[in-house]
């Protein structure tokens, strides 16, 4: 009988809200390879139970330059003394340790990558730093055979940069049957994602004073505390609600019964520019309308499937009134939940498992 393969997969978050590297992982494992996946835990991160085994590092640090170092450390000294086939790093804050462990070992290693990592806002508005994360990925990316990245743009942008061919595998969602019986009793507007500078949640927050329900934001990141002192600033304690960082199968349920899902990311550099971001996949999943902001890959996928509505201009005016569009059009708001029901057959992680497989076999 042929031994399974080992691969092990690498991420700097705590696994908790990762649902693209648990897709791949899912979708490893049920192929016959044995799958390890490393992050790292953090004093509030909870308790995982996964069919794979996952590894969390305890660091001394937890952001900024001395965090990703410290995780690279350990990661690279995790590899090199781990018996593995094939590693899989995923972005660019990861990669450094990988690379060498591979280089070292003589073993393959796979690059995901969910982002335009050097174009994100927190880099370009911090020069010194985007320029280091920019001499490593010069360095390793034009060396790596094997790659993949999140929407057509992206990869077109890397072949620009380093003449490398990135596969596409898509942030889609595992196809689920909606609970019918789930009962939507409050009308809410939900947020699902991280919470950093460039997402439009400012605006979004502002704009409740003008809408009959309620926000609610799921996830956590750097701006959290900004937010919540915006939300009391403006007396919408009551009508913004933050839940912080879910499970899956939670997160789940919040998002089916919510009335509209909301992607509102700003054009701050590329990488938001070019964003296909999961949550819109996880919002058509749910069958909810979405309002997005008018950029090229988000605002595509609305417009071909009919699923919502598209911001002309990211202020808390304009989406105080394309919200309270769909929530007083129920003609309108219906014609979009059944696009999403038909659009969801073809926008689920099934239909990109076979590239995933290709690539790996």
């Amino acid at each position: 009988m042929q031994k399974k393969k080992t691969i092990i997969l690498s991420v700097t978050n705590d696994l908790i809200g990762d649902q693209r590297v648990h897709k791949v992982a899912t979708t490893l494992l049920n192929n016959s390879f044995n799958i390890i996946l490393v992050g790292r835990k953090l004093k509030n991160s909870s308790e995982i139970k996964r069919d794979y085994k996952t590894i969390r590092f305890s660091l001394i640090f937890n952001k900024g330059f001395l965090f990703y170092a410290n995780y690279n450390i350990r990661l690279f000294f995790y590899l090199l003394f781990t018996k593995f086939d094939i590693l899989n790093s995923n972005d660019l804050d990861s990669l450094l340790a990988n690379y060498l462990a591979a280089k070292i070992k003589g073993k393959k290693i796979v690059y995901d990558s969910h982002e335009f990592f050097t174009q994100l806002p927190e880099l370009i508005n911090r020069p010194k730093i985007q320029k280091i994360w920019l001499k490593i990925e010069q360095w390793i990316l034009p060396k790596l055979k094997y790659t993949y990245t999140v929407s057509p743009p992206i990869a077109k942008e890397y072949k620009k940069l380093y003449n490398i061919d990135m596969k596409l595998i898509r942030n889609l969602p595992f196809l689920t049957k909606v609970d019918k019986a789930i009962v939507k009793e409050d009308k809410y507007i939900i947020y699902q994602g991280a919470l950093n500078i460039g997402r439009g949640l400012e605006n979004m927050i502002i704009a409740m004073k003008s809408i009959d329900a309620k926000l609610m934001i799921i996830g956590g990141g750097d701006i959290e505390k900004e937010l919540k002192q915006l939300s009391i600033e403006n007396n919408l304690e009551n009508k913004v609600i933050f839940k912080g960082k879910l499970p899956f199968n939670k997160l789940s349920e919040y998002t089916q019964k919510a009335t509209i899902g909301v992607s509102l990311e700003e054009p701050e550099g590329l990488n938001y520019k070019y964003a296909l971001p999961n949550k819109i996949f996880d919002y058509i999943n749910a069958e909810i309308p979405l309002l997005v902001s008018n950029l090229p890959e988000m605002a595509q996928i609305v417009k071909l499937y009919e699923l919502g509505e598209i911001l002309k201009e990211n202020t808390s005016k304009a989406i105080a009134e394309k919200i309270n569009k769909l929530l007083n059009n129920t003609e309108l708001y219906n014609s979009y939940v059944s696009n999403t029901v038909k659009a969801k057959q073809e926008l689920c992680w099934e239909t990109q498992e076979r590239e995933l497989l290709e690539l790996y076999k």
